[in-house]
């Protein structure tokens, strides 16, 4: 008989069997995703689709959503109410049942909702499970009733609190479990591109934002009567349009019932395309069949009325490819699917494989009606169509000379690449290096085995300017495809990239942000795959070298100088209140770092030629530069100070002299470039794993990325001059 005590034992005790909530806590990451920051919002869209679904039904035209000043969060609807009576099987309450148990919910059968993004019914439940509490308030048959849970457990059964009359619906309140999420704070940025993005889906549903916590108390209240029309030109705001906004819908019967399908699109000067797909207002990210469909029905409409109206000539009917014609395209795809089969609860890419002709069907009958009607507008897709398959036939011979036969060989490599000896991709780095001289010290410092040097002459093409013949006509963006090895375009493989770390590294000027900017614009434009697998990466070499007693130490930024000198000074130095009693170290740290703040900004103010004394003292003053000395001002102001003792007072005097006391015996040099480091500071500055800095580059949100790439880097003066007025004061480092 085998010992049970055995080392490798495995028997029927070592099986654990989990349930429902239990489950959630042990694997957070397979219902929403992971457990940092995209796990952290999407416990809302869960709580918030159940709103939009009510909307879906016709039941809810207002959705409240607050994060409360303790980090909480709330969602309130005016829609039916979740359900309170006894469930007939399970004996206790259905919102019960609907809170606490797995795949629990009214989206089944299809009776209450006919379409619906939340089909698993583990959405709510799970947000409970992952939450350290949640308190839940319905209006429903005339009466307010509450129940509150904690980590998916009722601690506060059901009961009646109030009345309500006739007004309906449902209001969650939950705070995350911080012992599960690392993530833990609600961003507005995050939600509120989701909550905009709900409200184009659904014209005519009015969803207000309000953010409570901390100073900044952000509002807003999204409501499009337009739909996804105003989407698309909220997309296209800062692009120049070549083609009305083109709108069509239409629904056919699928598998399940009827299918209904909306597209709007319209055609701009720029040369990159925006595809937006949903499914039951779930974002797919990663498109899918309605979005396969599209693109089909696209390409073959295009090609038959071209060739039947003599716009396209016989020979480019079949080069003609799906990237011609979506050059310079936003569009929105928007499917309601009674049943959709989504990969995974986070719902990232549509499969249901009748969806693909459904749409295709609509989109072929609808465009191929609108080109008939607006020959005018055919034309001019037509043409922009011809003209970028022209421009990639041109590339073509250009592309040739970045082709690479292979991942592990080095031929065809560039001259000016001092490749690495691993051929092993996940142990690689790509340096990007400003400059000749930068480039030189990072190839003699560098680890050879892993680290590759490209040094960049000057600034490379602004992609976003540019078509693909003229970009592949540009020395340095071939040399980049060429070293990367992923090939380019059609030919494009994200398994044969040769480096899994790319890391730009330019000085911290102006110049080097520009030529970082540059290279971002490539990648996130001609190479998106390599942002979305994580491998660009931002070096980020020191301001500052720092000598002590012999001792060398290297500081990032101007800020983290500031408060080694405040440290430093600090050290046997008393600072005294106005009341003139003497501060506790950590209080006098927090005054002085104060004081730090307020003389950045005013200096920042300064040099775009305001005064700060002016500013503060003018009630009406507005513009960041005026909220942000006003705001520290007011922090001031708890330790008894105001403006006054700042303009022609003594505490601009105690800060340089808190600065000078730290400044004894230091020997502080300020590096203008990576040119002047040598070869083993460059390395043990910014290449060596053991100590360097570096930032991974993500794409959080695609909407914004593209709005932000196409206003500074596009070719529409206006909108860049009214953002550069706009935000000329939040401007913090612009020397850096």
């Amino acid at each position: 008989m085998a010992d049970s005590t055995a080392e490798g034992n495995y028997n029927a005790e070592n099986i654990q069997v989990l349930e429902g909530m239990e489950a959630v806590r042990k694997r957070p990451a397979m219902y929403i995703g992971d457990t940092g920051e995209r796990g952290y919002h999407h416990l809302v869209y869960e709580v918030v689709d159940n709103s939009i679904d009510e909307a879906l039904a016709g039941y809810c035209s207002m959705i409240d959503v607050v994060i409360n000043p303790d980090g909480s969060l709330t969602v309130q609807d005016d829609g039916r109410g979740i359900p309170v009576d006894m469930h007939p099987t399970q004996h206790k309450p259905a919102i019960e049942v609907v809170l606490t148990i797995l795949h629990a919910g009214g989206k089944f059968d299809g009776s209450n909702y006919k379409v619906s993004g939340g089909l698993h019914g583990v959405g709510v439940s799970c947000v409970n499970a992952l939450s350290d509490w949640m308190r839940v308030e319905v209006r429903r048959g005339g009466k307010i009733h509450h129940i509150e849970f904690s980590r998916g457990h009722v601690t506060k059964p059901l009961e009646v609190v109030g009345e309500c009359g006739e007004e309906t619906g449902t209001k969650v309140t939950f705070f995350p479990d911080h012992t599960i999420f690392s993530c833990h704070a609600f961003k507005w940025e995050i939600l509120c591109a989701r909550l905009r993005e709900l409200a184009f889906l659904n014209k005519g549903v009015t969803i207000h934002f309000r953010d409570d916590e901390g100073e900044a108390h952000h509002e807003e209240t999204f409501h499009y009567d337009g739909g996804i029309d105003e989407f698309v030109g909220y997309l296209n705001q800062n692009k120049k349009a070549i083609s009305p906004v083109i709108h069509f819908e239409g629904e056919k019967p699928g598998l399940t019932g009827m299918v209904q399908a909306e597209v709007s699109m319209q055609y701009t000067e720029s040369y990159s395309t925006l595809e937006q797909t949903y499914c039951n207002n779930i974002h797919t990210i990663e498109g899918g069949t309605h979005l396969s469909g599209f693109r089909r029905a696209l390409t073959a409409t295009i090609k038959k009325y071209g060739l039947d109206n003599k716009l396209l000539k016989e020979k480019e009917f079949d080069s003609l490819t799906g990237d011609d014609m979506r050059e310079g395209l936003t569009v929105v795809v928007s499917v309601k699917v009674p049943q959709p089969q989504f990969e995974g609860q986070t719902k990232t890419k549509l499969g249901n494989g009748e969806v693909d002709g459904i749409v295709a069907g609509i989109v072929s009958d609808k465009l191929m009606t609108f080109f008939e009607e607006n020959p005018a507008a055919a034309k001019v897709v037509i043409e922009k169509t011809r003209l970028a398959a022209a421009a990639r036939e041109a590339a073509r011979a250009a592309r040739e000379s970045t082709r690479r036969k292979g991942v592990m060989d080095g031929l065809s490599l560039p001259g000016k690449l001092k490749d690495c000896s691993e051929r092993d991709p996940s142990k690689t780095e790509l340096y990007l290096v400003e400059g000749d001289s930068a480039g030189g010290s990072a190839s003699q410092g560098r680890d050879r085995a892993t680290q590759a040097i490209l040094p960049l002459r000057g600034k490379i093409l602004n992609v976003e300017k540019a078509r693909i013949d003229r970009m592949l006509a540009n020395n340095e963006i071939r040399t980049l495809i060429t070293a990367i090895g992923c090939g380019f375009g059609e030919e494009w493989d994200i398994s044969k990239a040769r480096y899994h770390k790319i890391v730009i590294m330019t000085d911290a000027d102006v110049d080097g942000a520009h030529i970082r900017t540059l290279l971002l614009t490539f990648f996130y434009r001609k190479m998106p795959e390599l942002i979305d697998r994580g491998y660009v990466y931002l070096a980020q070499p020191p301001l500052y070298k720092v000598e002590r007693k012999k001792k060398v130490e290297y500081v990032l930024t101007d800020g983290d100088l500031t408060q080694k000198l405040l440290t430093l000074g600090l050290d046997d130095f008393e600072v005294k209140g106005k009341d003139g009693a003497a501060l506790d170290p950590e209080r006098a740290k927090a005054l002085l770092t104060l004081l730090a703040e307020i003389e950045a900004t005013a200096k920042m103010v300064e040099e775009r030629g305001f005064s700060p004394a002016a500013l503060v003292a003018d009630e009406s003053a507005q513009g960041s530069g005026a909220s942000m000395l006003k705001k520290q001002f007011s922090s001031l102001s708890a330790f008894g100070y105001g403006p006054s003792d700042w303009f022609g007072g003594p505490l601009p005097k105690l800060l340089d002299d808190v600065r000078a006391h730290g400044k004894t015996g230091l020997s502080i040099y300020r590096f203008k470039g990576l040119g002047e480091m040598d070869d083993d500071e460059l390395y043990d500055t910014t290449m060596n794993p053991a100590k360097r800095h570096m930032l991974r580059v993500k794409l959080s949100d695609a909407v914004a990325a593209d709005q932000m790439f196409t206003l500074l880097m596009g070719d529409e003066v206006e909108p860049r001059r009214k953002f550069i007025e706009d935000n000329a004061l939040n401007v913090r480092n612009l020397d850096f």
